[in-house]
C-alpha cells in the first residue's frame, strides 16, 4: 500500500467516524453505531483534523497520476467540509427536506439494512442515540438564534408539520420499515420507538414551535445574505457545490443567458407539437393541457420504469462499462412527499442488500405534468445517477474514498448531461417528451438565477417563485417546493448546470482534438471511471486522456 492510499483510507475512516450513518446506508458497515456529533465542540475538533489531513496530503509528491488525483480529491473534500463547518449550517438548516437533521434521520435510517443480529444491535443503538442527537441539534439551533443565524420561519413550520405527520401515524412509522432479523429485535425496536424515539421527536418539535419558529426570518428575507457574514458563507457554499471559483454574479448572468437561448428550441419543437412558436403560449399549453397531467400515481411510476428499460437496452452502444446493479422505481414515502422534490435517487448498497432506487414523487399527482417524466428518469436513473454511482462503487482499483466520495457539480452535472445524452441516444418517446427535456433545462438554468437571487441579491421567496413561473413551464406546486429547497439548501442547486456545461465543454474539446479517433464510449467510461471529481480535476483527467489517445 502506498502512502497516498494509506492516507486516503485513513481519511475515509475519519469521515465515517464523523458521519457513521453514511457507511451504514452505503451497506459497507451496517454494524457501525452512532449518529455523529453535531455539537460545536465536536465540529471544532473535526475542523482541526481536516486541516491536518490537508497538510499531510500536500506534503506528499506522488509520481503516478491516479495518486495525484486521489490527493486532489482528498484536499477538495476536506476543504469543502471545512467550509460547511465554518458556515454553521446546522444552526439554521431547518425544513422538511432531508438535508435538515430531523428529516434526514427519518429518510436515512429506514435505508439501512438489518439482516443479522449484529446489525440489529447496531441499529437499536442508533435508535437509542436519537434523543441525544436531537438535543444537540436543538442546542445548535438555540445558539444560532442567539447569534442571529436564524432559520426561515415557514420552513420551521414545515419541519414541525412533517414531524406532526410522523408522530400521528405510529403504525406507519418509517423506522419500522426494515425487516426484523429476529423477534427480540422487533420487540426492542417497538419499545424504543414508543418509549424513546417518538418522545424525542416530539420534544424536538416542541423546541421548534416554542423556541425557534418565533425568531424565524420572514419570506421576504429568506437568503443567506440576511445572516451575519452570510455573503461570505454563501460564497463558500458556491465553492463547495460547484468546485469552481465562479462568483454568484457570474452564475446569475449565465442562467439568464441560458434561459434566453432555450427559447429557440422551445419554438422549434412547440411548432411541431402545438402549432405555435410563441413561448408564452407553449408554456401555457404545457401547464394547462389536461392531457399532460397524470391520472394516477401508478401511471407516473410505470412511465418512469418504461423509460429506464429503454435506456438500459440502448446503453451498450454508448458505454463500455455497464454497472450490474439493478435500478428500481418507488414512490417517495407519503410522509416526506409534500416537501420533497419531484424525484431523487438513492444508490445501491455495497453489500447488495438494496438496489439503486429512483424515488418519484406522486404527491398531488394529478397536478404534476407527464411530459417531464422521461427526462427526470434519465437523470436520476439510467444513464444518470444510477450509472454514475453504481459504476463508482465497482471501481475496486481505486481507494474507497474515490468510490464513495461526492462532488455535487460532478454528480449532478452528470445527471443533467444524461438528459441531453438521452436525446442523442434516441430515448425520448416523442416531441412532448422533448419539451419535457427543455422544461427541466429551464429549471436548471433558472436555478442559477434564483439561488443566487435569493442568497446573494436578497430576493424574497415570492420573487423567486414569480421568476420561475415566468421563465419555466414547471407546475406551480413544483416551483414552490423547488424554491423552498433552494432556501433550505443554499448553492446546491447551482451544481447541476455548472457541471453539465463543463462535461459538455470537455467532450467538445476532446472531439475537436481527436477528430475521428474520438470514441464516445471511451469518453463516458473515462468520465465515470475515476469516481466523483472536482471539475478542475476532471478537466485534467480528460486532457491527459486526449493527449495519450492522440499520441497512440
Amino acid at each position: 500500500m502506498t502512502a497516498v492510499t494509506a492516507l486516503a483510507d485513513e481519511f475515509i475512516e475519519f469521515l465515517f467516524d464523523v458521519d457513521p450513518l453514511w457507511p451504514a446506508v452505503l451497506g459497507m458497515e451496517s454494524s457501525r453505531t452512532g449518529l455523529g456529533d453535531v455539537s460545536e465542540q465536536a465540529e471544532r475538533a473535526q475542523r482541526g483534523a481536516l486541516e491536518r489531513f490537508v497538510q499531510r496530503a500536500r506534503a506528499l509528491r506522488p509520481e503516478q497520476p491516479k495518486e495525484r488525483t486521489t490527493l486532489d480529491v482528498l484536499v477538495n473534500q476536506a476543504g469543502a467540509r471545512i467550509d460547511e463547518i465554518d458556515t454553521r449550517l446546522v444552526e439554521f438548516t431547518i425544513s422538511d427536506l432531508f438535508v435538515s437533521p430531523a428529516a434526514g434521520l427519518l429518510t436515512l435510517l429506514p435505508m439501512i439494512g438489518v439482516s443479522d443480529p449484529e446489525q440489529g444491535r447496531a441499529h437499536l443503538e442508533r435508535l437509542a442515540a436519537i434523543p441525544r442527537y436531537l438535543d444537540r441539534v436543538a442546542d445548535r439551533h438555540r445558539a444560532g438564534v442567539a447569534a442571529g443565524r436564524l432559520p426561515v420561519a415557514h420552513l420551521v413550520r414545515a419541519a414541525s408539520e412533517h414531524l406532526g405527520r410522523y408522530l400521528a401515524e405510529p403504525a406507519d412509522d418509517p423506522l419500522l420499515r426494515q425487516q426484523a432479523p429476529d423477534e427480540e429485535f422487533a420487540k426492542r425496536r417497538a419499545d424504543l420507538l414508543t418509549d424513546v424515539v417518538r418522545p424525542a421527536f416530539a420534544r424536538y418539535r416542541d423546541v421548534l414551535d416554542s423556541e425557534i419558529a418565533p425568531h424565524g426570518r420572514s419570506q421576504e428575507r429568506p437568503g443567506m445574505c440576511y445572516l451575519p457574514d452570510g455573503d461570505r458563507g454563501y460564497a463558500a457554499l458556491v465553492r463547495v457545490h460547484t468546485t469552481t471559483d465562479r462568483s454568484p454574479e457570474e452564475l446569475h448572468a449565465t442562467g439568464l443567458e441560458l434561459i434566453e437561448a432555450l427559447a429557440g428550441e422551445y419554438a422549434e419543437i412547440g411548432e411541431r407539437v402545438f402549432g405555435t412558436s410563441d413561448l408564452a403560449e407553449i408554456f401555457a399549453r404545457l401547464r394547462t393541457d389536461p392531457g399532460l397531467r397524470w391520472n394516477s400515481a401508478e401511471e407516473l411510476l410505470d412511465t418512469a420504469r418504461s423509460a429506464i428499460t429503454r435506456a438500459e437496452a440502448a446503453a451498450p452502444q454508448w458505454f463500455g462499462r455497464i454497472p450490474p446493479q439493478p435500478c428500481v422505481v418507488e414512490p417517495v414515502p407519503a410522509a416526506e412527499a409534500p416537501g420533497a422534490p419531484a424525484a431523487y435517487y438513492l444508490w445501491p448498497s455495497a453489500d447488495g442488500s438494496r438496489p439503486g432506487t429512483y424515488f418519484a414523487n406522486t404527491h398531488q399527482v394529478t397536478d404534476r405534468f407527464r411530459h417531464t417524466a422521461e427526462a427526470i428518469a434519465f437523470h436520476e436513473a439510467v444513464p444518470g445517477h444510477h450509472f454514475q454511482l453504481s459504476t463508482a462503487l465497482g471501481l475496486s482499483d481505486l481507494p474507497l474514498l474515490r468510490r464513495v466520495g461526492n462532488f455535487n457539480a460532478y454528480t449532478e452535472g452528470w445527471g443533467l448531461y444524461s438528459e441531453r445524452l438521452a436525446h442523442e441516444m434516441g430515448l425520448y418517446s416523442d416531441d412532448v417528451a422533448l419539451l419535457g427535456m427543455l422544461s427541466t433545462d429551464s429549471m436548471r438554468a433558472g436555478r442559477l438565477v434564483v439561488d443566487t437571487g435569493l442568497h446573494a441579491k436578497g430576493w424574497s421567496r415570492q420573487q423567486a417563485i414569480d421568476f420561475l413561473d415566468s421563465n419555466t413551464p414547471m407546475p406551480h406546486v413544483e416551483i414552490v417546493a423547488e424554491v423552498d429547497r433552494y432556501i433550505a439548501h443554499p448553492a446546491q442547486a447551482l451544481s447541476y448546470m455548472v457541471g453539465r456545461l463543463e462535461i459538455q465543454r470537455l467532450r467538445a474539446e476532446a472531439q475537436r482534438a481527436l477528430g475521428q479517433r474520438f470514441d464516445v464510449r471511451a469518453f463516458h467510461d473515462l468520465v465515470l471511471g475515476e469516481g466523483a471529481l472536482p471539475l478542475s480535476v476532471l478537466a485534467d483527467v480528460v486532457s491527459a486522456w486526449v493527449g495519450a489517445t492522440a499520441s497512440r
